[in-house]
């Protein structure tokens, strides 16, 4: 991983400079932690909504796509919105409808208000991601931009693992209205932050000659990969291609990207530069991108389901076996961050996918007895790997575009923040669309080769009815009772242990994920100017 000579970066002429960045830093985290916390409450929350709204499971599935596949929507659309009127007018603009409409949410009267309302919900929240990128970038000094990429992490990594708990503290002491108020409550102080972090700036203005912004563009993208976002969302439930609903979702949002790309090279935006993305580590880093949201499942989607399934763990129980990976982010990401400074975000990449692989394989060897006391060695590895790889990532991907001189083009900082938000939802509901089949597949394949070793007069099964038979008699009616509950716990006991090799696999499968973004990473290259040098040559304030 050798560097290439340092060359002087781009003088950043565009930029303006808060002259509160605590204020701003925490206003725009804040809004990324509030996103992030309300679509994983609605997400872990969502059988205690279906039991409050007497909703069935069809119907309750779309509450979580509602609200996500809005922020999808907003996410491409956010960066005409942050063009045209700047990244301040637009968050205090949304923050101020988001607080509104999560403290409508709670009482709707019937589900189509609430699933509008979540629309709309999802709309503004969306906007708090890419915008906040684009605040660190265009209007902190170089001093606090590491500080501002180790707490982006640490927000979305903690609030993440930390909702599970949130949510469960919230039934126990609250209600589930508080799933919904909870932004409600903390938006308005993400409000005043920003109000007196971000610093006000002009509309911007075209340039003479130059093509004016253009909207539809934008809406053809949001439009065509919302589209996507439902139909992989709403997948599994609905037999993916054998559902006319999911052909026509995926196939209109298709033809919807088709349509812009034809309309951008036709009629170029000025607010969009696609240009731009097309280099080598950029698109490498998509890939690690994408990645890195799949192997995150381990702690939303793998250790939860084994827990609730095998164990019949609640969210109360399974919050505190994800805290372990949620708590030492702050210590870890500040770790991170200085590291930035003196190593290569490469070789941290490296170390942090390897922990995060070596974590993974520790939970592979899971059984059917496994509590959640179990899981907290590989936890503590996994905190560390998804530490250092994630603060790695989002440095990589500023650092990419600190080199190019971009702070000076402010399009191409609004079409990097848009794209990259883009790529981490559409890239994260890819991972779970995948692995929501993946786990019921591999269920049914150990249930089949488990089932041809338990038959009818075989020695070991007539052992095992025989044992479970006896057991039962005590509690049945007579031998035939007996031997029936006995048939039945067999079945469940081959079910139980199929289920179990089958999140076995998914580990494996997400350790297989962490080695081949260590393949990717292998083949970045190396950038001119490192953060040691960028945060050396910049000025202090007078």
């Amino acid at each position: 991983m050798s560097t290439p000579p340092a060359k002087p970066l781009a003088p950043p002429t565009s930029r303006v400079i808060t002259t509160h960045p605590w204020l701003g830093i925490f206003g725009v985290l804040l809004g990324a932690m509030i996103a992030t916390c309300t679509g994983r409450l609605i997400s872990v929350g969502l059988a205690d909504l279906r039991g409050a709204l007497h909703l069935g499971v069809d119907e309750a599935s779309w509450l979580s796509t509602a609200f996500n596949g809005a922020m999808m929507f907003i996410g491409p659309f956010s960066v005409y919105l942050g063009g045209l009127l700047g990244a301040r007018r637009v968050l205090l603009a949304c923050a101020s409808l988001f607080t509104l409409i999560s403290l409508l949410l709670p009482l709707a009267p019937n589900l189509p208000t609430m699933l509008t309302l979540l629309v709309l919900a999802g709309l503004t929240a969306g906007t708090f991601y890419p915008l906040t990128l684009s605040f660190v970038l265009r209007n902190l000094s170089m001093r606090f931009v590491l500080l501002g990429i180790a707490m982006y992490a640490v927000d979305i990594l903690v609030t993440t693992n930390f909702a599970t708990s949130l949510q469960a503290w919230f039934m126990d002491h609250l209600s589930w209205h508080w799933i919904f108020w909870n932004g409600t409550v903390l938006t308005p102080i993400m409000m005043v932050l920003i109000y007196f972090g971000i610093p006000w700036q002009p509309l911007p203005q075209p340039k003479e000659g130059q093509p004016k912004p253009n909207w539809r563009g934008f809406l053809y993208a949001s439009f065509g990969f919302a589209l996507l976002y439902t139909g992989l969302d709403q997948g599994q439930r609905l037999d993916w291609f054998n559902s006319g609903t999911i052909v026509a979702l995926i196939v209109s949002g298709a033809f919807l990207l088709l349509a812009t790309m034809v309309r951008h090279f036709k009629t170029p935006n000025p607010l969009i530069n696609f240009k731009f993305l097309a280099r080598r580590n950029t698109l490498l880093l998509t890939g690690v991108l994408i990645l890195f949201r799949f192997v995150m499942l381990a702690t939303v989607v793998a250790i939860p389901s084994y827990l609730a399934s095998i164990q019949g763990y609640r969210p109360l129980q399974t919050g505190p076996v994800l805290l372990w990976v949620a708590l030492p982010q702050f210590v870890l990401g500040l770790f991170a961050m200085y590291s930035l400074k003196y190593v290569d975000p490469r070789l941290i990449l490296t170390v942090g996918f390897a922990l995060v692989g070596i974590a993974c394989f520790m939970n592979s060897r899971v059984s059917s007895v496994w509590s959640g006391d179990n899981f907290w060695a590989s936890q503590a590895v996994l905190a560390a790997g998804l530490a250092l790889a994630f603060n790695s990532m989002v440095g990589s991907i500023i650092l990419e575009l600190l080199n190019t001189g971009a702070l000076s083009r402010p399009i191409d900082v609004l079409t990097f923040a848009g794209y990259f938000q883009t790529v981490r939802l559409l890239g994260g509901e890819l991972g779970a669309a995948f692995m929501q089949h993946f786990i019921p597949t591999r269920e049914k394949f150990h249930s089949n080769i488990l089932g041809l070793n338990v038959q009818l007069g075989q020695p070991a099964t007539g052992q095992r009815l025989s044992g479970l038979t006896a057991d039962m008699a005590h509690h049945s009616s007579g031998i035939a009772a007996a031997v029936e509950k006995a048939g039945t716990l067999l079945g469940l006991q081959v079910r139980q242990q199929a289920f179990t090799l089958a999140i076995s696999d998914s580990f494996m499968l997400l350790a297989s994920a962490a080695i081949c973004c260590l393949l990717i990473v292998a083949c970045m290259g190396g950038v001119p100017t490192q953060y040691r040098e960028i945060v050396t040559a910049t000025p202090k304030p007078a």
